[in-house]
């Protein structure tokens, strides 16, 4: 009998029926198979719907949403309405992942129990050639810092942005009330995830790969037009001034506790000297 699963996935799902069989095949050769499916479809137009409920009976934990059309950020926002696992993540539905991928996060809480963000390297994946690992190996707990540079170094991290190689805690969610916004349609998973490590207590990273990002050009992220020019600008705005907002907070509560320790050792030695 299985036990009740510690980790969800949500898959948001638009119009990608073509690739939703192997994304769903690689997760049932899963090592770590005691995991909840919450697929979220986002009033797709082709077979998606009927794909994903073929495969509802050979999961032990499928749940299907179905809603109307409000693009990814709305879908994840959705998907974790549902969560009631102590932790979860994103899968998009033209991707896949390794053997290992549910099994990593489960195994880097449970070594790294006091981190609240567990996040993993992936590999480019394309149609005409051979795939890419990105990155170069590294792997450890960080600082909230360091998370910052990692989350927004573009061309030198395999951490980046992306919700899908990384895993959270569903409390801490919860508790801050942490979603993406959907006003956006370029870099609203980095400012969530900007958003989360600010909350959080500490994030663990390797750069060993465990997910597969489809290089395709129809998908959303290779879409070009004026609303991406403007909204690449937005979202680089608001992750900024989230992180820019955090570090001066943070320079001066160290700043404040640098004046309590230097004032509790002045009442210190005067207390010394009236004796």
């Amino acid at each position: 009998m299985l036990k009740k699963p510690l980790l969800t996935i949500i898959m948001p799902v638009y119009n990608t029926a073509a690739y939703l069989g192997r994304a769903f095949e690689a997760l049932l050769k899963q090592e770590e198979t005691n995991f909840k499916l919450i697929v979220v479809d986002d009033g797709s137009t082709d077979a998606s719907v009927a794909i994903a409920k073929s495969y509802q009976s050979r999961f032990p934990y499928f749940q299907l949403i179905q809603k109307k059309n409000g693009g990814p950020s709305d879908a994840r926002n959705v998907g974790m309405q549902y969560l009631d696992t102590p932790y979860f993540t994103f899968h998009d539905g033209d991707d896949w992942v390794s053997q290992g991928y549910t099994a990593f996060f489960l195994r880097a809480f449970k070594e790294h129990p006091d981190v609240d963000l567990v996040s993993c390297g992936y590999w480019l994946s394309y149609p005409n050639k051979e795939e890419k690992e990105v990155g170069h190996f590294e792997n450890g707990e960080i600082t909230t810092a360091a998370s910052y540079l990692k989350l927004t170094d573009v061309f030198g991290s395999s951490m980046k942005g992306y919700c899908w190689n990384k895993a959270y805690k569903t409390a801490v969610v919860k508790r801050h009330h942490l979603t993406f916004d959907c006003d956006i349609s370029l870099l609203e998973d980095q400012i969530f995830n900007v958003n989360y490590v600010t909350v959080a207590n500490g994030v663990y990273y390797t750069q060993k790969p465990y997910y597969h990002y489809w290089q395709r050009p129809g998908s959303i992220i290779h879409q070009h037009n004026f609303k991406k020019v403007k909204d690449n600008f937005r979202g680089n705005y608001r992750v900024w001034q989230q992180i820019i907002s955090s570090l001066l907070e943070k320079r001066q509560e160290a700043t404040q506790r640098r004046l309590l320790r230097k004032k509790m050792a002045q009442t210190s030695r005067f207390s010394e000297e009236r004796k």
